[in-house]
């Protein structure tokens, strides 16, 4: 997967890309991830990327020619990618979508700032994306998110490949709960069944688990997930469980 990042501030990238799990996945062929500076792009000594706009108003706004020559030169590198827009106008990022864009050949991201991109820059987006409600300085963080999210979909970039398939989100639900070393600690202990050695009570424990956290914290995704007879058994015996310690 190759990404081409188009920004103002190549530089922020630059301790992104040497750590954890995106630097094992340059180093292994995984990814590769390009930083493009817009500015030379642009025309004139001072390679002016923004300007005041039209009608008045606080802010600037990206000028169109240095961003779409941007754009236009990294294409061509990159024929066949797509082309996504940070911003919180965009369509909400989830799983799912890393999931799509994980497919894909190469990426190309635009980091908008300021108060955005010229409405004509559109004409040359293929797609826009947000990672939530608020709006930061740059797309700069957002285009990390994005790419952490999808890296860790790809073959090869994780160190045991089911990992990103037991994560939250996957199949609508939130990860189970995790324990490590030591088995006490304060007052609380590790489950039994974990230390049982038994992988079928095991990964029922863990099913558990997983339903009665989202269950609790973001009930919205069940209203999104096909249940089996199991599960809703589950989900049922804590709803009742639930009730009961709310009604005393």
């Amino acid at each position: 997967m190759d990404f081409r990042i188009l920004t103002i501030f190549p530089a922020f990238f630059d301790s992104f890309v040497s750590h954890g799990i995106m630097r094992r996945a340059i180093e292994a062929g995984v990814i590769a991830v390009h930083p493009m500076d817009i500015r030379e792009f642009a025309d004139g000594s001072h390679r002016i990327t923004d300007d005041r706009p039209y009608g008045g108003g606080a802010g600037m706004v990206m000028k169109p020619e240095p961003l779409t020559r941007a754009i236009a030169a990294a294409k061509e590198m990159m024929p066949g990618s797509r082309t996504i827009l940070l911003s919180p106008q965009g369509r909400p990022f989830k799983q799912a979508i890393a999931g799509e864009l994980a497919s894909l050949g190469g990426l190309i991201f635009i980091c908008g700032r300021y108060e955005g991109v010229d409405e004509r820059v559109y004409a040359h987006i293929d797609d826009e994306i947000s990672i939530g409600d608020f709006v930061l300085t740059g797309g700069e963080p957002a285009a990390m998110i994005v790419m952490d999210a999808v890296t860790r979909l790809l073959p090869g970039a994780l160190g045991d490949e089911t990992s990103a398939q037991k994560e939250s989100f996957e199949d609508h639900l939130l990860e189970h709960a995790h324990y490590t070393r030591p088995p006490e600690f304060e007052v609380e202990t590790v489950p039994d069944v974990l230390l049982s050695g038994n992988h079928g009570v095991i990964d029922a424990w863990r099913l558990e688990s997983a339903l009665l956290r989202t269950l609790l914290k973001r009930p919205d995704l069940l209203g999104a997930k096909i249940l089996s007879n199991r599960e809703k058994k589950v989900l049922e015996h804590w709803r009742d469980t639930i009730e009961k310690i709310v009604s005393t």
